[in-house]
């Protein structure tokens, strides 16, 4: 049985429910089955041994969604390579690809959760009525244990983008 955490973050001033359970610092990262551009599988395993900032949004064709896929796009060209930087939405990967392309993002990787929401279910973000994720952001350590944690509590706010980057340069 899925857990839900009614009233767990705001959207647009609304309660809203969240479906799966709460990560915090320290829990082993769960696993996740998501695709890339190319229908590609990606896993947690994907990236193994790096850091990853995984941003997570409701779509990127909002502004919100779009600025936030921007920032992370501008700062992780200042990350070495150790660092694997993925906003991950349910938008269809073509859709994504269509978006990265006119806004020029090179430096994160979009990744769609839109087939199973293994990620939204695995990670405690799937917003129950709307089958959106929740706005997020997760940084994860070279062993695979949760480092950093945000849930926006309104979806349409924009994370801390400093603490998260701070999150990833004490790992590197």
């Amino acid at each position: 049985m899925t857990v839900e955490r009614e009233g767990a973050v705001l959207f647009k001033g609304n309660p809203a429910t969240l479906l799966g359970p709460e990560i915090k610092v320290g829990d082993a990262a769960p696993d996740f089955q998501v695709v890339d551009n190319g229908l590609q599988q990606v896993t947690l395993a994907t990236d193994a041994g790096k850091v990853r900032l995984i941003a997570v949004v409701p779509s990127l064709d909002t502004p919100v969604c779009d600025t936030m896929t921007r920032q992370f796009n501008q700062q992780a060209a200042n990350l070495p390579d150790s660092v694997a930087v993925y906003t991950i939405s349910v938008d269809l990967p073509f859709a994504q690809k269509r978006w990265c392309g006119n806004a020029g993002i090179d430096k994160v990787q979009t990744l769609s959760d839109y087939q199973e929401r293994s990620f939204g279910l695995n990670y405690g973000l799937l917003l129950k009525n709307l089958k959106l994720l929740a706005r997020a952001v997760y940084i994860i350590d070279q062993n695979d244990k949760v480092s950093y944690v945000e849930i926006c509590s309104e979806v349409t706010a924009e994370p801390d983008y400093t603490a998260a980057l701070e999150a990833v340069k004490k790992l590197v």
